[in-house]
């Protein structure tokens, strides 16, 4: 009888000290998913609102009218994805095999260091750099390269430059983890049994450091996929992105149907990228 006590008592502090972050989930992230759900069946009514009667209409929109949008959303996402590996692979290696603890901690906090500033203000300055009149094309004209300025922003390289400056830490901190972690033995045993640098790098130190890849890709391609800042700020309207149509849906007199359903899509593909982290990540680390 005083273990049903005890364990009754143990259960009901466990709901108790889980009630205030279970409210907040529900109050703040399930019911407006329930609500965005919803809308994304119903009609637009007076000022873009949702109305009766349920249709598909809206999801049929999204997927002829703006599956344009859809797929270099997905595209340009996946890029992103691919130069923050390109770029963040080898600089994460680099990080993690300096042997003074001291430099590793100092890269790592310049790595670090961009977030202790708002995003926006780091894309305005960006913005600054690439303008007509900015620093780049100043500096490339000062050395004779350019005769001219060039049109660097409002353009999807710009946009490219923007997602990858944002996102590349989200990179290298993951892969910096799987490499800290590496068992350089392995190496110098695959090097032993006559493995040249690139042969074993492919065959143990690529699988051993692939959580660290999988995760890092992840956690870059979902954030750039729904992005809206940078492409509204830096690509104009040449970088329309899934992001900049739902806001501009939910906005003024929009369509909220169509946003809701819009945002459904891209629920669902951010729901794809958990699901093969979940699978293939996981079981590759174990």
């Amino acid at each position: 009888m005083a273990r049903r006590r005890g364990a009754s008592g143990d259960a009901a502090r466990a709901f108790g000290q889980a009630l205030p972050a279970t409210f907040w989930l529900v109050a703040f992230f399930l019911l407006p998913l329930i609500f965005i759900a919803v809308a994304s069946f119903m009609s637009r009514g007076a000022g873009g609102a949702p109305v009766p009667p349920a249709t598909l209409d809206q999801y049929e929109r999204t997927f002829t009218v703006f599956a344009p949008v859809i797929w270099r959303s997905i595209s340009v996402a996946l890029l992103t994805t691919v130069v923050c590996l390109l770029l963040g692979y080898p600089l994460a290696f680099f990080i993690s095999r300096r042997r003074d603890p001291r430099v590793r901690l100092l890269l790592l906090f310049l790595i670090m260091l961009p977030f202790w500033t708002n995003f926006l203000v780091r894309t305005y300055a960006l913005i600054t750099i690439l303008q007509r009149d900015g620093l780049l094309n100043g500096l490339l004209q000062s050395l004779g390269v350019i005769a001219e300025p060039l049109q660097m922003l409002f353009t999807p390289g710009a946009v490219l430059v923007g997602l990858v400056y944002g996102y590349l830490p989200f990179m290298v901190l993951p892969i910096y983890a799987s490499v800290e972690r590496l068992d350089m033995r392995y190496v110098e045993a695959a090097n032993d049994l006559g493995a040249n640098d690139l042969r074993a790098f492919w065959r143990v130190v690529w699988p051993l450091t692939l959580p660290g890849v999988i995760a890092g890709s992840i956690l870059v391609f979902i954030p750039a996929i729904g992005a809206f800042v940078t492409p509204d700020l830096m690509g104009g309207t040449r970088g329309l992105m899934i992001g900049n149509l739902i806001q501009s849906q939910f906005g003024g007199r929009g369509n909220i149907p169509l946003g809701s359903a819009v945002s459904m899509v891209l629920l669902a593909l951010v729901f794809v990228g958990v699901l093969i982290y979940t699978r293939w990540g996981q079981e590759e680390g174990a």
